[in-house]
């Protein structure tokens, strides 16, 4: 999971400076950050990224408080004391010789525009509540496992905010080059301010690149923050795949808010093991809840995923505690073991990672490392459409993360899988709207927006759990009911296609006509026939999709799937998908509805235009 936030003057001494660089603590005025870090027994920040060489750092290399300082703190070399120095003694004057140890644009400069210098931003990188658990409370291999799996997960996302995201401007933003070098200080921090576990690591990225000529020059932050989200879940899911192919463990769906996406956790962690780490989340949901309803009074509907973020916001700003004194990891894991033994006894504790590994080798059983691309690609379109409406490549590289995350419950995957289901999704099923205008520069890659033609689903009312009155029905739960249709009528005919011998319908080139992406394992079947194939396909997407998936539904039994106006919804699809189902059976093509009313058919026999949609954003 990552969270961003703005590294600003008004608050990179007193908040970053002070108290990041220690551990999120108070840090004694006076007392140097080395000394109170050895004392409280904290790790150092290290250096990170790409551009460090041009600034003398290398990786791994500690970050001194006076770095943090003139980086963070002033925008200037973190050697700015020695080559001001030299070049005083040269004979050069006070103000030329700092002016020569800035980076960028100086902030005195910045500041008479009546604008806030923008220092770095902070992204903010933790695990899922069960591996935080795992981590405080297993034993020191499970420990150094995760911690590793982290730190391997911020190497990727980093590397991939270099090569594809990051972008340094100039000349009011008309000029912009790429940026693959960033300076990156990472400080790691074990607990909240409740003193639970909760491993997290601040990463300030310098709003600084050097340019093509040398100069340098303030990134395009914008970039950063439109990719957050796909940043996230790259984090999620290489660190979560790496801790489940390590350990032997899978993961589960955990619903933590009714409607909207659910969490995959570590099988086998208990949920109020779970409850006893979230800490903040207890403290924020009655304060959440209640700015909730205000919105939905004001509204009249559910906030979306940025009016969420705003909410949470809020509700950890109005329940937020004052700052406490840092403690060694090796102290506060011994006080969370007690505290978790006396609340659910030894047994419990000590069998916590064995319980973990049973119910990984249950789901590891009945869900291979397959991923079939043609399903994903269209669970993918459907969801991102039904969300957004209008979306970009980044929107989709996002859902195809989240897609092999919840398909393969942690097994492992073939490299840059995530980026051909983003870029089927794209090819196959959406339309680009961004048109180019002669006389202009074309739009880049990531600026071009895309829709889908998929039928627009109808909203309905979810019964009210636990005394809480109805509520209407999320864009996931619409986005994912979609999803599911469309997912059903492509396996109906390419099993019937397979069971005739014809190639499956859904397949669109020769990379889906052979067997399903997959990573290659000593236990894999030899080939198998199209039926065979067919039937596997469809057993493998069963076991390997959640439960309330399947059956139509992602919240209680006692929903919307079970009202009468659904229920007729659902018998009318049902007939259409068994008319389209005989009509292949016999050899004959069904016919399109005037007004595409599923939107099924085009994606059956989509095969006929390969290229629909492509235009400008073709090979994205």
């Amino acid at each position: 999971m990552l969270s961003v936030a703005k590294v600003q003057k008004r608050n990179s001494w007193r908040y970053y400076v002070r108290g990041v660089a220690f551990g999120d603590g108070r840090r004694p005025a006076g007392q140097a950050l080395k000394d109170a870090q050895e004392m409280a027994g904290l790790p150092p920040g290290v250096w990170m990224g790409r551009g460090l060489a041009a600034l003398g750092l290398t990786a791994g290399q500690e970050v001194t408080e006076r770095q943090m300082e003139l980086v963070f703190g002033q925008g200037r070399h973190p050697d700015a004391d020695r080559i001001e120095r030299e070049l005083l003694d040269d004979g050069a004057a006070p103000e030329t010789a700092r002016l020569a140890t800035v980076l960028g644009q100086p902030v005195e400069e910045i500041e008479r525009r009546k604008t806030t210098p923008l220092f770095a931003l902070d992204f903010v990188f933790r695990p899922q509540a069960s591996l935080v658990v795992l981590w405080a409370l297993g034993d020191d291999r499970t420990r150094r496992v995760i911690e590793r799996a982290h730190e391997r997960a911020i190497e990727t996302v980093l590397r991939w905010l270099e090569d594809e995201v990051a972008q340094t401007r100039w000349s009011s933003g008309r000029k912009r080059a790429k940026a693959p070098a960033l300076v990156v200080s990472r400080w790691r921090h074990f607990d909240n301010r409740d003193g639970f576990p909760l491993l997290h690591d601040h990463c300030l990225i310098l709003n600084r690149a050097q340019r093509p000529d040398g100069t340098w020059g303030a990134l395009d932050t914008r970039r950063l923050f439109q990719n957050a989200v796909s940043a996230g879940t790259l984090y999620t899911l290489t660190m979560t795949t790496e801790v489940c192919e390590e350990l032997g463990l899978a993961t589960v769906p955990r619903e933590v808010t009714a409607g909207l996406r659910p969490v995959m956790e570590v099988a086998g962690v208990e949920q109020d093991l779970i409850d006893w780490s979230s800490t903040r989340r207890e403290q924020m949901a009655p304060v959440l809840e209640r700015i909730t309803d205000k919105y939905v009074k004001k509204h009249k509907r559910l906030p979306g995923e940025r009016g969420r973020n705003g909410l949470g916001w809020w509700a950890a700003q109005d329940t937020r505690r004052e700052k406490k004194t840092p403690k060694p990891l090796q102290q506060l894991r011994a006080w969370w073991r007690a505290s978790a033994i006396l609340r659910f006894g030894k047994e419990m504790v000590d069998g916590l990672l064995e319980r973990c590994q049973a119910a990984g080798k249950a789901i590891r059983a009945r869900v291979r490392p397959v991923v079939d691309t043609a399903l994903a690609a269209v669970d993918v379109a459907a969801i991102v459409f039904t969300v957004r409406r209008a979306f970009a490549r980044r929107h989709v590289l996002a859902e195809a993360r989240r897609h092999l995350l919840e398909t393969l419950r942690g097994r492992g995957f073939t490299r840059g899988l995530d980026d051909y289901i983003a870029d089927a999704a794209l090819s196959r099923h959406a339309r680009q709207l961004t048109v180019p205008v002669r006389g202009r520069r074309a739009p880049a890659p990531d600026q071009i927006t895309y829709t889908a033609d998929f039928a627009w689903p109808h909203r309905w009312w979810v019964a009210g759990i636990d005394g809480k009155p109805p509520r209407e029905s999320s864009r996931y739960e619409r986005a994912r009911v979609a999803s599911l249709a469309l997912q059903n009528a492509i396996r109906d005919a390419r099993i019937l296609s397979a069971t005739r011998g014809e190639a499956p319908a859904a397949r669109a080139d020769d990379h889906d006509q052979a067997a399903p992406h997959a990573v290659d394992h000593p236990d894999r079947d030899a080939a198998l026939t199209p039926a065979q194939q067919a039937a596997a396909v469809q057993a493998h997407q069963q076991a390997a999709m959640p439960e309330e998936y399947l059956e139509g539904r992602t919240t209680d039994p006692a929903t919307w799937l079970y009202t009468p106006k659904n229920l007729a919804r659902l018998a009318a699809f049902t007939q259409a998908s068994e008319a389209r189902g005989r009509l292949i059976a016999e050899g004959a093509q069904p016919k399109q509805p005037a007004n595409d009313a599923h939107g099924s058919a085009r994606q059956q026999h989509h095969t006929t235009q390969p290229e629909q949609g492509r235009g400008a954003g073709q090979g994205l």
